[in-house]
């Protein structure tokens, strides 16, 4: 009879609630133990502590079907890995409309500034004076190799820092696809109506370097 109660909007007396009723809990938040139990102190120590924690050494998060994308990369950041990148790394993209354009957005947002927007080393950090002596893609950087381009990305190299927090493995391969156009003059391959390559001299050399 005692949890028996007139009023519509009450579940009446609840007997250990927290027992099947479980409790609302906020992602990155730490609400601490009890401070019956721990003094008020402690519980505000916890409160003040992030509660996410780093995933556990050599896990890969769940990127679905599309693996291509989420597991780990297997060069070391060591003058080697730049090497065996070079000679062993290939895109898992093909060579389309879609991504080259799409590439060359990202191009446009994070690397123009310093490459310019032909890829000639003439961005605007590079004309201020602030960072000299950046090679050209048509010239210098010719015959760069895809897999040294994603290992730069991730890694930095020289002047360049990392960009891996930047730019998700499949936004640093579609700047890559761009890249690629760029190596060969900013010249834009000729695309059938579904948006691929047609094939010809120039995607010849394009495919090469892929």
């Amino acid at each position: 009879m005692t949890g028996c109660v007139t009023d519509p909007n009450s579940p009446g007396l609840e007997y250990m609630p927290d027992m099947y009723r479980s409790p609302a809990v906020e992602a990155y938040v730490d609400y601490g133990m009890d401070p019956y139990y721990v003094t008020e102190e402690v519980a505000s120590s916890q409160r003040n502590t992030q509660s996410a924690r780093k995933p556990v050494a050599g896990t890969i998060p769940f990127v679905g079907a599309n693996k291509a994308f989420g597991l780990p990369y297997a060069y070391p950041n060591t003058p080697e890995g730049y090497e065996a990148a070079g000679a062993g790394l290939l895109s898992p993209l093909t060579t389309t409309k879609a991504h080259i354009e799409a590439g060359m957005e990202i191009y446009t947002k994070m690397c123009s500034q310093c490459h310019g927007e032909e890829g000639k080393g003439d961005g605007a950090l590079s004309r201020n004076g602030h960072i000299a002596g950046i090679p050209s893609y048509s010239d210098k950087l010719k015959d760069l190799p895809v897999g040294k381009m994603y290992h730069t990305l991730t890694y930095g190299k020289g002047l360049m820092g990392s960009h891996a927090s930047q730019l998700s493995q499949k936004d640093r391969w579609l700047v890559i696809e761009y890249i690629k156009v760029l190596q060969q003059g900013g010249e834009m391959p000729e695309f059938d109506d579904a948006g691929n390559v047609v094939e010809s001299a120039a995607d010849g050399a394009m495919a090469m370097n892929n």
